[in-house]
């Protein structure tokens, strides 16, 4: 096995998943080099649409798949955007308007009180019918700032405070962010149940 197919066309993400991967002399292939269009994401759980991904992108290119459903969760917002947060201004919203949107809702909770935490469910599949799919998750626990601050990174990082080094996701150099994010330690969970 040298392609592992990723349920995402996402850049971001591929540029995390291929050096865990690199030294198994497995390449991580977006799902988008086949021009298989995205499955649709209709549960409300990270688990449940993470393997419609999987079995999807597997079904759909004949090869091993890992889909990871991922988002993060506020608590002054009863756990939203969760599953939502790729979409959390609507459907093909940018990582700008779902921005806004999280800050305009926390507009009156003091930062103090903006406990938040990035979620990741990664799934792998030998191949679509897989009856025993391997899953992985983790959670990266910060909260969110006021304003962005930073312009590394994608999706809520320029919000996400990580307490530890006292910046926004936004602003950790890429080799930090990906040993202590949600997905990389989701990762290495998988990389570990892979061997």
């Amino acid at each position: 096995m040298n392609k592992i197919v990723l349920a995402s066309g996402n850049h971001g993400k591929i540029k995390e998943l291929n050096p865990l991967f690199a030294d198994r002399g497995i390449a991580v292939v977006p799902q988008s080099d086949f021009s298989v269009t995205p499955a649709e994401e209709t549960a409300c759980t990270f688990v449940e649409n993470a393997l419609i991904k999987a079995r999807h992108a597997a079904q759909a290119t004949g090869l091993p798949s890992i889909a990871d459903d991922s988002g993060i969760e506020v608590d002054a917002l009863d756990g939203q955007p969760g599953v939502y947060s790729a979409r959390y201004a609507g459907e093909n919203a940018s990582d700008q308007q779902n921005n806004r949107k999280l800050l305009d809702a926390l507009r009156d909770v003091p930062e103090t009180q903006r406990i938040a935490r990035y979620h990741c469910v990664l799934v792998f599949l030998r191949q679509a019918q897989d009856p025993t799919p391997i899953i992985c998750q983790a959670s990266w626990e910060g909260r969110i700032l006021s304003s962005p601050i930073g312009s590394g990174g994608f999706g809520y990082d320029p919000l996400f405070y990580v307490a530890e080094h006292q910046c926004s996701a936004a602003q950790l150099p890429a080799d930090i962010k990906n040993s202590i994010s949600h997905r990389a330690q989701a990762l290495k969970l998988l990389a570990n149940r892979l061997k």
